[in-house]
């Protein structure tokens, strides 16, 4: 009796309106779908076309102020009595350090560090990458160090004395050699000072192919001085690195604008690299840095100038 009336409902003719009905719906449907995925398709070509289309000397533009950021970069660390402990240490000779910054204002600001104790975040920025530099330059030369003490900088056939590092250090009350790894201003431990080596041989700087465990000129034995107060600070391994990029930033803007571009072109955002791979001699050592130009040297408005190795 069911398969007869089955029978007759599939005999049944079923209305055309019917059938033009559930084609239209179907149709309108698979439309409205279809035009949902080509606006989306439409609207990564129209982004993908705005970048491309940029001006290249805009890109650049865009880039030198994602790495060197008008406001500076902060760290987390303080400088606390760091500048009073290197005047005393004879490390950094005020009146020197006077002949050279308080020709402007900024330089007069930055004076203060070296008196009494403050409870201020290093930062490096244009203005005072340069203070910063030396400042830390003393720093690391002065500090007691296993890298210094035990490291290539007195290896065989080094003539320690005669480094950029050392013989070029002339703002300090001592000579270079008298100073060099002689006071314990960052008190570390043993272990501190395997972690300073380790973080220290990972570190490289464009002016030369040394990494900072060799600090042969002022950046190297600036990162060295750095790479101590972070590690005593217990800062992490990542955050030293991410610091010491910002800081090669500003002592070689050149390099590291060239290096951004050189990973946008990979479309790797400079937010987003490895730092330290960025700061690896594949990259930041003077042959790195040598690579990166060449792969870039034909962006427009790229030119410009590194940093340099003087007081």
């Amino acid at each position: 009796m069911r398969k007869m009336r089955l029978g007759k409902i599939l005999k049944k003719t079923v209305p055309l309106w019917m059938i033009l009905l559930i084609s239209l719906n179907s149709t309108l449907l698979m439309g409205i779908l279809q035009y949902y995925l080509m606006k989306q398709e439409l609207n990564r070509n129209i982004q993908q076309l705005a970048k491309f289309n940029k001006n290249p000397e805009e890109l650049v533009q865009i880039l030198k102020q994602e790495v060197l950021p008008q406001k500076g970069y902060m760290t987390s660390l303080k400088w606390k009595d760091l500048g009073k402990q290197l005047v005393e240490a004879g490390a950094i000779d005020k009146q020197k350090y006077e002949q050279i910054f308080t020709s402007d204002q900024d330089g007069k600001d930055h004076m203060k560090y070296l008196d009494g104790s403050w409870d201020e975040n290093i930062i490096i920025n244009e203005r005072n990458s340069r203070f910063l530099v030396n400042t830390l330059w003393a720093l690391g030369l002065v500090n007691k160090s296993k890298v210094l003490d035990e490291g290539p900088m007195r290896g065989q056939g080094i003539e320690t004395d005669k480094m950029a590092s050392t013989a070029g250090w002339t703002l300090g009350s001592k000579g270079a050699m008298e100073l060099y790894s002689s006071t314990p201003i960052i008190p570390l431990t043993s272990e501190q000072q395997d972690l300073v080596k380790k973080i220290a041989e990972n570190v490289f700087r464009p002016c030369c192919g040394n990494s900072t465990a060799f600090p042969d000129c002022n950046h190297g034995m600036a990162a060295l001085g750095y790479i101590e107060w972070a590690v005593y600070n217990g800062l992490s391994e990542n955050q030293i690195y991410k610091d010491l990029l910002a800081f090669n930033s500003f002592w070689f803007p050149q390099n590291y604008l060239e290096m951004a571009i050189y990973f946008d072109k990979q479309n790797i955002k400079w937010k987003d690299i490895d730092v330290k791979l960025a700061l690896s001699a594949s990259y930041s050592s003077a042959q790195g840095a040598q690579r990166i130009k060449q792969a870039v040297q034909a962006v427009p408005g790229v030119g410009g100038q590194g940093g340099g190795c003087g007081v």
